[in-house]
């Protein structure tokens, strides 16, 4: 299966509860750290309802 790769950009000081555990989730919890992820319906999900936090790195 395919992975994908995610950087969190932005800081979830003085965000709502449910965006830091969407973060947390993804296994983000510092600034410009970078994780591989499967490829799922759930991820591509989770990155669409933060956009202004994490970026897909090619």
């Amino acid at each position: 299966m395919a992975t994908i790769k995610i950087k969190q950009i932005g800081s979830p000081i003085r965000r709502p509860d449910k965006q830091r555990q969407m973060l947390i989730g993804l296994g983000l919890n510092k600034m410009h750290k970078v994780v591989e992820l499967q490829d799922t319906p759930e991820v591509r999900g989770a990155i669409a309802k933060l956009p202004h936090m994490v970026a897909v790195v090619d």
